[in-house]
């Protein structure tokens, strides 16, 4: 497929805005799946393209909030491993079957997420005392979440980070990290069977990721920087425009 300079350039730039946005509160493929698509990118390709590019913004957060003492690989190897097995599975699963029912689920789990993470006041602002023990909470969010991204997708960043702050009582800060660790995980898995399926379009992929490694270099720095008076409003966001695609795309 051929596309213009400016097609490129409008790529970039997306890839940008998206990579800041998503390093700081996910839901940056709200930004970039429509633009892929508006580009005349059929949805499987569109969706495989948007992986390619969206796992180099994962990548480049991450490596930014564990470089800044703010996201730890080893703390959380349990996570990875099991968010790895859901992931393998949900990508597996949405080629086996249809995927109408957890469409129509989400935006009332999210909904949750949002509601709760606005009454709690003080939720991200400070360590609170956990809900339960890690490792049952990573290997239950592990397979639910990593199946879910694997077979779905969106809203994963938002319920990984809800589940972090409502059940192991992070902070805000440190619960974005693990999260962009757990989205990098489940978007190689992704992007693995994307590839396998040949639904992928490098040069507006790689296009894509030169802006989201740049966008979100930026927006993990400022996320590390300012903690959760920043983070908290951008996530809040995020989930409600979430929300509303899926209501758009399911209801109207």
């Amino acid at each position: 497929m051929d596309l213009s300079i400016l097609t490129f350039i409008l790529l970039f730039f997306t890839g940008l805005l998206a990579g800041f946005v998503d390093s700081i509160a996910g839901g940056g493929g709200l930004i970039a799946l429509p633009v892929l698509l508006s580009i005349g990118l059929p949805p499987q390709l569109a969706l495989g393209t948007n992986k390619l590019q969206g796992s180099f913004g994962t990548l480049s957060a991450t490596i930014n909030f564990i470089r800044k003492g703010k996201a730890s690989l080893s703390d959380n190897m349990s996570g990875i491993a099991f968010t790895f097995i859901g992931a393998v599975t949900g990508a597996w699963a949405i080629q086996q079957i249809q995927g109408g029912f957890i469409r129509h689920l989400i935006p009332f789990m999210l909904l949750f997420v949002f509601v709760y993470t606005l009454t709690a006041k003080d939720l991200g602002s400070v360590q609170r005392r956990a809900k339960m023990g890690k490792n049952m909470f990573f290997m239950i969010f592990g397979l639910l979440l990593g199946f879910y991204d694997g077979f779905f997708g969106p809203g994963t960043g938002a319920f990984w980070t809800g589940a972090l702050l409502i059940l192991l009582g992070l902070d805000m800060t440190t619960a974005t990290g693990t999260t962009r660790i757990m989205n990098f995980t489940s978007n190689i898995v992704a992007l693995a069977v994307f590839i396998i399926g040949g639904n992928v379009l490098y040069s507006a992929g790689l296009t894509m990721a030169g802006g989201q490694i740049i966008g979100a270099r930026i927006g993990s720095g400022m996320a590390i920087k300012k903690g959760a008076p920043f983070i908290r409003p951008i996530f809040l966001t995020m989930v409600c425009l979430t929300i509303a695609r899926l209501i758009y795309v399911n209801y109207i």
